[in-house]
């Protein structure tokens, strides 16, 4: 059966996250967004592993849903299709070691096909870290390491974590290795996955040869239940971990990916914030601010770079397939001429995010399913928006630093002529 699965996920208890992210609102926007298979996150922490174990049921498929489906209270007067949500136990943890005085911090991704394969993790973990500081906890383990020991534990799976990303990750710019080599050492022939990152396409991962016959995992790595599923992987598959993780190894009933563009990422450009400085990959001349003199943060476009042996024709070739997507509220946003702020918390566009999702059944038929014409029916500018999304025509102002781009599909001025008169550029 065909289904979505976004594997990087939180709870309340990691940093910098919702203090409303909780299972029952990973439920609400996985039926929201049309996503089936939503991670945990977080099963580490002793605190959200009891919760998870409290409303979680087993589905016999190595999957589990809530005992009770929430009511809809994260956007009142919703209404979405029909489907069931499943949750699979993943956690995330970050690897921290120093290498000839050189400091590394990688993230990392575990799963557990069941409660008993996530608590002898937890065990394990326990000797080389606090578990219960940080849903996402540090830990005194090279990456190889940690590896090792999932290895060794049935029902478990290990993926690297955003792996482009400048800061806390493997092949990250300012605290990662310059190859999976140098990281993962004598087993990264184990590696069967790698998780792309929101500032990477698969596009730019196929310039970098090591990546070859990897599966390119794409996920949200959401930090509030809205962010779900700003990107997903695509399966046609029994629906059920071991067989969801046999795809990932094989390719064979995986898809592809839902992939945020690259330019909205906040890791995209190298950069420093703090300054406004912004660079693309074709404009650093060095990597030290040219306002402060401070070291600019590389951005992935930068990085994949450096590591690339192959130009960006070549990478066309055997390319993994994927599709561009966008949140649909910053598309409302831009037709409703909203400029700053979330869009979600924008009254008028959650009014029309609300109506639009209720018309549709979910977000995702919305942005890759739905015929044009329907779509133009319901909300002509809308259907303008989603032609150009799916088309990849779009104009952008690229992230860095930590600052998220923007991305619009239409030109200036264009939203003021008559509906009737817009036309594709």
């Amino acid at each position: 059966m065909f289904f979505i699965a976004d594997l990087h996920t939180h709870s309340h208890y990691a940093g910098a996250t919702s203090p409303d992210l909780c299972l029952e609102t990973l439920h609400q926007w996985a039926l929201i967004k049309g996503i089936d298979v939503v991670s945990t996150g977080d099963f580490t922490h002793p605190s959200w592993i009891k919760e998870l174990e409290q409303k979680l049921q087993p589905n016999g498929n190595g999957f589990f849903s809530l005992k009770q489906s929430p009511a809809s209270t994260e956007l009142p007067g919703i209404k979405t299709r029909g489907r069931n949500i499943y949750f699979c136990l993943s956690t995330e943890v970050s690897c921290e070691y120093v290498i000839k005085e050189k400091k590394y911090r990688t993230h990392q991704l575990i799963y557990a096909r069941d409660f008993e394969t996530a608590q002898l993790i937890n065990k394990t973990l326990s000797k080389y870290g606090d578990l219960a500081a940080d849903g996402r906890p540090s830990l005194h383990l090279q990456s190889h390491e940690l590896f090792k020991i999932i290895l060794d534990i049935p029902g478990a799976y290990f993926v690297p974590a955003h792996v482009w990303t400048p800061w806390c990750s493997s092949l990250g710019a300012m605290e990662g290795h310059n190859s999976l080599q140098d990281c993962f050492k004598d087993v990264t022939n184990e590696l069967f996955a790698v998780e792309t990152s929101l500032s990477a396409d698969p596009l730019m991962c196929r310039r970098y040869a090591e990546l070859d016959g990897l599966t390119l995992l794409s996920n949200s790595d959401a930090h509030s239940a809205r962010n779900l599923g700003r990107e997903v992987n695509l399966l046609d598959i029994e629906l059920s971990y071991d067989a969801m993780f046999n795809a990932f190894k094989t390719k064979q009933g995986f898809l592809g990916t839902y992939e945020l563009f690259p330019q909205k990422g906040k890791c995209y450009n190298t950069g420093h914030r703090n300054c406004n400085v912004s660079l693309n990959a074709d404009e650093i001349n060095n990597t030290i601010c040219p306002v402060c003199g401070k070291p600019l943060t590389i951005g992935v476009s930068h990085r994949v770079e450096q590591l690339s042996n192959r130009n960006k024709l070549q990478a066309q070739e055997n390319m993994q397939p994927f599709k561009y997507v966008l949140p649909l509220p910053e598309v409302f946003a831009e037709i409703l001429n909203i400029k700053d702020g979330t869009p979600i918390k924008t009254v008028s566009v959650s009014k029309a995010y609300i109506k639009a999702i209720s018309y549709f059944g979910n977000e995702f038929d919305i942005l890759h399913k739905e015929p044009i014409e329907d779509i133009h029916r319901y909300h002509p500018k809308l259907s303008v928006a989603i032609e150009r999304l799916r088309n990849n025509q779009k104009h952008f102002t690229a992230g860095y630093d930590g600052v998220y781009g923007k991305v619009h599909f239409f030109k200036e001025g264009e939203l003021k002529v008559k509906e009737k008169q817009m036309v594709l550029f």
